[in-house]
């Protein structure tokens, strides 16, 4: 002990200073580097959180004591990778997070004794609004919604009430097809009673139009013309350019398409008998039978008279007799008739036309310099087959199509490879490999710190410190040296000559003197300057 305290104060106070300093250092750095190499990867478990959920969850992760990280807006919370699935059931259990809007869960801690109808109807108003506004945000590229609704009351004494209607003001992330608007429309027209499609208006962030109420028919499409048009002729310009690109390659053609529809509304009535198809409706049949028998003639004189050839009125024969049967039908027969009735709605395809332009083929030479050559004439007339096959062409309502074969101005690239999607077949995420590259970025600055601080510093408190003693200055040579001794059978016996001899020889000395002063000085700096301050607090 006696010989380490010895060496401590030898070191000094500024050393022990720096040694301690140095130390604390290495301790700090090199404990952040072994907590950030063994933390596990941490991992957003919910995103895009308002305020009021981000400090709910974080509250509810203080109870728990889970490790969290949040981000700088504080929207996206982030958990240990292991204990993400255990976070989101608890939190889940706990109705967290509610979404920023309020749903159902108002009725929960109620007071249906003291609250009043019009509270009721407010708080059944937010609820709905909250849970629409949540199952909208649960949509694909969504990422935020706002929904209001107008439910008006109907008035007493009223036979028809007022309908209700709806505004959504949605937050997208990249743009919404208007199939995810029309599903939005429908999903808030089924969950509100008596709220019809057309009186629904959506709006993103930027205050562009999605639907309008005004302009929307019973389905839910959009009603004007230039917008079902675009959305055909766009329909059929991906369908066009796919087809086409997997036989020329991506990017290697471009389709236009223009469509012309018919947006009259026709209903025609047709009425067709047959006269051949008869079948007997019903059959009428009436029978008629009449038989009288009359008395003789007229009473005369000559009648009266005994003896005379005139019928005798107690002869039966002598009476008239009068018999007749008649007999009716009637047949009733049904003609065939058929009657049809077609209804032509708007917005009938009346004509398309198609422009398909195709880039040609292109080839490596031997000397690595690329050639064009165009693509020959059967290869158009096939890809014009499969065009006319994916549009529906008919050729009775004037439909075109025209493949061309031209040089694009930019010729084929190479396409990059996709080293994300080589490493997710090996089963490596992208977080696995921000992991690894910052465990090795950690190492590296960590042998550096090794190699160009901590070794230095440490060598240079561990090196005791030692004056070095700088030569004694030659003296000068005087006569009775053995140099002068040497050189004095060779010196001329002239004395001025010889003094001038004998300076020249001091004078080199001098330097060779000054010079190795000059070097021990280079290669011990720290020495040097303890050696001059000690000169300089020595008493003249």
């Amino acid at each position: 002990m006696g010989g380490f305290i010895d060496f401590l104060k030898g070191l000094g106070a500024p050393r022990l200073v720096a040694m301690l300093a140095v130390t604390l250092s290495l301790i700090g750095f090199f404990g952040f580097v072994a907590l950030r190499v063994s933390d596990a990867g941490l991992v957003p478990v919910f995103s895009d959180l308002t305020l009021q959920d981000s400090s709910a969850v974080i509250k509810e992760l203080e109870a728990q004591n889970i490790p969290y990280q949040t981000s700088r807006d504080g929207s996206t919370i982030m958990v240990p990778s292991e204990s993400v699935a255990q976070v989101r059931m608890k939190l889940a259990e706990q109705g967290l997070p509610s979404g920023g809007g309020v749903g159902w869960e108002i009725f929960d801690k109620g007071d249906g004794l003291s609250s009043t109808s019009f509270l009721q109807n407010v708080n059944r108003l937010r609820a709905l609004e909250g849970e629409l506004a949540r199952s909208i945000r649960s949509l694909d590229r969504v990422a935020a919604a706002r929904v209001h609704l107008v439910v008006p009351e109907r008035p007493l004494f009223a036979r028809d009430a007022p309908k209700p209607t709806a505004s959504i003001v949605l937050r997208v992330s990249g743009d919404l097809g208007q199939g995810q608007v029309r599903a939005i429309v429908h999903l808030v027209a089924s969950a509100v009673q008596g709220l019809d499609p057309e009186a629904i208006s959506i709006v993103d962030e930027t205050g562009r139009l999605l639907a309008d109420g005004a302009n929307m028919d019973k389905d839910g499409l959009p009603s004007g013309a230039q917008e079902r048009e675009a959305a055909f002729e766009r329909r059929v310009k991906d369908q066009v350019q796919g087809i086409v690109e997997r036989v020329v390659g991506a990017g290697r053609a471009r389709a236009e398409v223009n469509a012309t529809f018919d947006y009259s509304k026709v209903t025609n009535t047709s009425d067709t008998f047959d006269p051949d198809s008869r079948v007997v409706r019903s059959t009428q049949t009436s029978e008629e039978k009449n038989d009288s028998t009359e008395g003789p003639g007229t009473v005369s004189v000559s009648t009266q008279l005994p003896n005379q050839q005139g019928s005798n009125p107690a002869d039966p024969a002598a009476a008239s007799r009068e018999k007749s049967e008649k007999a009716n039908e009637t047949v009733n027969y049904e003609i065939s008739r058929s009657t049809r009735t077609e209804v032509l709605e708007a917005g009938r395809l009346k004509k398309v036309s198609v422009a398909v332009l195709v880039d040609g083929i292109y080839a490596s030479d031997p000397s690595g310099s690329v050639t064009y050559a165009p693509r020959a004439q059967e290869e158009l007339d096939r890809i014009a087959a499969l065009v006319r096959s994916a549009i529906g062409f008919d050729q009775g309502r004037g439909d075109q199509i025209e493949v061309v074969n031209l040089r694009f101005a930019e010729p084929p690239g190479v396409r990059p490879i996709d080293d994300a999607a080589g490493f997710a077949s090996l089963g490596i995420t992208k977080n696995d490999l921000m992991q690894v590259i910052e465990m090795i970025v950690l190492g590296i600055v960590s042998l550096l710190v090794l190699l160009l601080v901590v070794r230095p510093l440490v060598r240079r408190i561990l090196t005791p410190e030692q004056r070095a003693a700088l030569p004694a200055l030659a003296p000068t040579v005087s006569p009775s040296s053995p140099l002068e001794q040497a050189l004095a059978p060779a010196s001329p016996p002239d004395p001025t000559a010889r003094m001038i001899e004998l300076s020249q020889v001091n004078g080199k000395v001098h330097a060779q003197s000054l010079q190795k002063v000059g070097e021990l000085a280079q290669r011990n700096p720290a020495e040097t300057v303890s050696i001059i301050r000690q000169w300089l607090a020595e008493p003249a």
